[in-house]
Order: structure tokens, then sequence, then C-alpha cells
């Protein structure tokens, strides 16, 4: 899979700790349990193999493992992990892969809320200097 190089060192062992860390958290019986909007199911996954490769996009990074469900079908999650004063978190898996069949998703589209914040405040504070509030 895809490799930022430049993610290394204890980031990278921290992202992979928190993947690992949500799947454990939401597996019930060591099986990673996921609902797929695509497919309409629960389901219920057991982890074979974390990747190495670990990419940033937008404010995420995104790393994958391997899963087989209980009737062997591959499966290739994909993990979003956020950041926040140096803790890694991994919010959500979602599927990638199911056998060889790929599935697209954009995560560089997701609106930067923040940075949406930032601005209001800073209109605000502009449209207060302005009338003196």
């Amino acid at each position: 899979g895809a490799d930022d190089p430049s993610i290394k060192g204890e980031k990278r062992s921290s992202i992979q700790a928190a993947m690992s860390e949500h799947i454990k958290e939401n597996s019930v019986d060591g099986r990673y349990v996921l609902y797929d909007p695509i497919d309409d199911k629960v389901l219920k996954l057991k982890l074979d193999d974390l990747h190495d490769g670990i990419v940033q996009k937008s404010d995420y990074y995104v790393s994958c493992a391997d899963f087989t469900s209980t009737n062997g079908t591959y499966y290739d999650l994909d993990f979003m992990v956020v950041e926040k004063d140096g803790e890694y978190r991994a919010l959500q898996g979602f599927v990638h892969k199911v056998g060889k069949n790929k599935r697209k998703y954009h995560l560089e589209n997701t609106p930067d809320l923040a940075a949406e914040e930032k601005t209001e405040e800073k209109s605000k504070s502009f449209i207060d200097r302005l009338f003196g509030n």
C-alpha cells in the first residue's frame, strides 16, 4: 500500500498503536464489528495483519489492515487516525476492499471545520472592531 516515509519513529508507532486500540475496543469475541453501509450489513471481521504503510489525507492519517470475515472473505479496511495534543486516536475504520474489489473514497474532500471556525472568529472580531462592539 501507499506509504509516506516522512511519518516515522514515535509518530508512526503511535498511529499504529491507535489503530490496534480501536480494533480491540470495537471487537466482540475477537472480531472487529463494523457496519458496512454499501452492502448494508454488520461485519464481524478477524484481524489478520496491520499494514506498515501510513499516509496523510487532509487532517487524518490513514493506514490499513487485512481482515477475514466469518465466511472467509478478505477485507482491507482503512482507518482514520487523528492527532490532538500529541495523542493519537483512530476514529473509525471503513471498507477499502472486499476480495479484489476496491472502493473509492475521498477524505481529501473533507472540509476543515477548524479552519472554518477560525475564519468565522476572525470575521467576527473584524466586524466587532469595525463597529466597536
